[in-house]
């Protein structure tokens, strides 16, 4: 789907053609459920964030100006959606993806053919970053989804999340510094080590 197609659904679903905006659904339901899914904890409630997500923009399309992409806006709504369901039912889980590399967390280093023992060690790590996740206060634990997991820019996180750009690489920075800990304080995670290769130059 281009910009161009993009732009015609949305001024088309403003004026109240469903197929349009079914259109719209279809090309970002798999995107959206990926998102509620992590943030929610699990795929039931990611589910019923994302219905809760599409039903507000569908609501709320007369209200959308398009000073920001539809894709932020509706990432907005879904993040919002999760947030609302989560304090409503009282749950704190959170979603955890493979991945948090901010160049000193690399869970997934590119060895093409793990050992078996690395690969359980890998495995391990994994739900220790999950666990790490799910301690850590709602604000750190939705920027790090949105930015490692999803992989958005920190003006696209300001805008889904209607923050200051500063504020999410604040937020960013302090989630990534109690995840570190906490991996650090549960003894799966260690500074990196030079390389075989750095120290027999420095031996030399």
């Amino acid at each position: 789907m281009n910009a161009l197609q993009e732009r015609q659904w949305v001024e088309a679903a403003r004026r109240g053609d469903q197929s349009a905006f079914e259109q719209l659904v279809l090309a970002y339901e798999k995107r959206v459920l990926a998102l509620t899914g992590r943030m929610c904890g699990n795929p039931e409630d990611g589910a019923e964030a994302a219905q809760e997500a599409f039903l507000a923009a569908w609501q709320g399309l007369g209200s959308f100006r398009g000073e920001s992409s539809f894709s932020t806006w509706l990432y907005r709504l879904a993040s919002n959606a999760c947030v609302d369901l989560l304090r409503r039912e009282g749950r704190h889980r959170a979603a955890a993806g493979p991945s948090l590399d901010d160049g000193e967390l690399n869970v997934d280093a590119a060895d093409p053919a793990p050992t078996p023992q690395e690969a359980a060690e890998r495995g391990e790590l994994r739900e220790r970053i999950e666990e790490g996740l799910r301690q850590l206060p709602e604000e750190y634990r939705q920027v790090l989804v949105l930015r490692e997991i999803h992989q958005l820019r920190y003006e696209e996180i300001a805008g889904a999340l209607d923050l200051d750009p500063g504020t999410v690489k604040s937020r960013i920075s302090r989630g990534r510094k109690r995840l570190r800990k906490f991996l650090l304080e549960s003894g799966n995670f260690s500074p990196r080590q030079p390389s075989k290769k750095a120290e027999k130059e420095g031996c030399q």
